[in-house]
């Protein structure tokens, strides 16, 4: 079904149609990715810290944590603290400088990782009706857009 179908709405023009499919389509995934993400008693973007965290095999400082985060979040601190409550992972202040905090994932966080990776689940994240050819289109267009943002 198309988007003008679908919402019932006429656009002006195709990049207005563009857009408000980009954040149509973003919101769905989103959703559906909350939902899977429920199920491990994490968010999306709690999912995003512990990938981070994981991938970086040492403890990071909160602000590089927050530069790489995918969706950046003024509550991100707020994040952290509900996952070092629920002992994914731990925080650590700098000898040298008491302002620095460092956090890494503890062997729990991996365990709930490993858990999601394994899940039958995990492949629905991803879509499977995009061709690689066409995901790699995507992405370019994508990142056209992007640059404009910029």
């Amino acid at each position: 079904m198309s988007l003008e179908n679908e919402l019932n709405i006429r656009f002006k023009t195709l990049q207005q149609m563009a857009v408000v499919n980009i954040r149509h389509t973003s919101n769905l995934i989103s959703n559906f990715q909350n939902s899977f993400m429920a199920e491990f008693d994490i968010s999306m973007p709690q999912f995003n810290i512990l990938r981070i965290l994981r991938g970086a095999g040492e403890p990071l400082n909160v602000h590089t944590v927050k530069e790489r985060m995918i969706e950046k979040s003024p509550n991100t601190t707020r994040l952290m603290d509900k996952l070092i409550d629920k002992g994914l992972i731990d925080r650590v202040r700098c000898e040298s400088d008491r302002r620095v905090v460092y956090v890494t994932i503890t062997e729990e966080g991996l365990d709930v990782l490993k858990k999601i990776d394994e899940s039958p689940g995990m492949i629905t994240l991803f879509p499977t009706s995009l061709s690689d050819e066409e995901a790699q289109l995507l992405c370019q267009l994508l990142d056209k857009l992007r640059e404009e943002y910029k």
